[in-house]
């Protein structure tokens, strides 16, 4: 069995996480007192196919005084019983709290009888020491979107099932005009054109012949570089938020020599460093 505590600051997107987790299969509880953790898994416990259960739960400042100082303990037992636990611990910088607090006019749990907000901030603070103290992974949420906490805790707590993202590399011509969908255009236009070889003309970017026009210009060498270089440093960013997908354009006049040429390169490129790679030619 599989057991995720969540716990951290108000604020910080812990209801979030458990969100996350409920689409990736797990059962999920919010705000529970520590001291049901274990008798809700020795219920769950009765149930065949124990080692399949994934259950995520929420506990936070909520808990009834003195419930979190048991914390520890009540895990140690936990695990004696053979369930695999991970505790993540939530929290982001107090300006940010404040101004997620302020943006959605939400009050804090602990802000009642005349407690200011920074003050509850303070007193979470202490009441969630004793979890604080024993969590696998602390996340801070400090100007994470929503994708990229979905992406990173998704990454910690099943790193084994995240899905990769598909990169496809497409050329096509400038005459058909501009393909819809794409994430990056690069225009090759400015290259030494096959096509004016009388030879090569109804050759393509993908025959030797063509390969080899190509890359005795040293432009063309540059030209892929460049393009290399940049997506070498924006594919990661994209990857960290969560894309499923990303579309690369390559275009040239025609789209039958320099486009394909490029796109080829760049995929070869590509599939030895990423898991999950295409190319694509529109108009051969």
């Amino acid at each position: 069995m599989r057991l995720v505590v969540i716990s951290g600051h108000s604020g910080s997107g812990k209801t979030s996480a458990l969100n996350i987790l409920e689409d990736a299969g797990y059962s999920c509880i919010d705000n529970l007192p520590a001291s049901l953790l274990q008798n809700l898994i020795s219920q769950l416990s009765k149930g065949p196919a124990l080692r399949e259960k994934k259950l995520a739960v929420g506990i936070d400042a909520r808990n009834l005084l003195g419930d979190l100082s048991t914390i520890a303990a009540i895990l140690k037992k936990i695990r004696a019983d053979g369930v695999q636990v991970d505790v993540i611990f939530m929290y982001a910088r107090r300006p940010d709290l404040v101004r997620r607090y302020s943006e959605t006019r939400r009050k804090h749990p602990l802000s009642s009888n005349g407690v200011s907000l920074m003050e509850a901030i303070e007193l979470e603070d202490s009441l969630l020491a004793p979890i604080a103290k024993i969590t696998n992974q602390k996340v801070d949420t400090t100007g994470l979107s929503q994708n990229q906490l979905r992406g990173l805790i998704k990454r910690i707590v099943e790193p084994d099932n995240v899905s990769y993202m598909a990169i496809l590399f497409e050329s096509f011509g400038y005459k058909r005009g501009l393909p819809e969908n794409s994430d990056f255009i690069f225009d090759v236009r400015c290259l030494p054109n096959p096509y004016w070889k009388a030879e090569l003309r109804h050759k393509t970017g993908l025959d030797p012949a063509v390969i080899q026009f190509l890359e005795a210009h040293v432009e063309v060498a540059a030209m892929l570089a460049d393009i290399v270089g940049f997506l070498d440093r924006w594919i990661p960013k994209f990857q960290e938020n969560n894309r499923s997908y990303l579309t690369i354009s390559i275009g040239c006049t025609g789209g039958q020599h320099r486009s394909v040429y490029m796109a080829n390169r760049l995929y070869v490129h590509y599939s030895e460093i990423q898991p999950a790679v295409q190319v694509g030619h529109k108009e051969l």
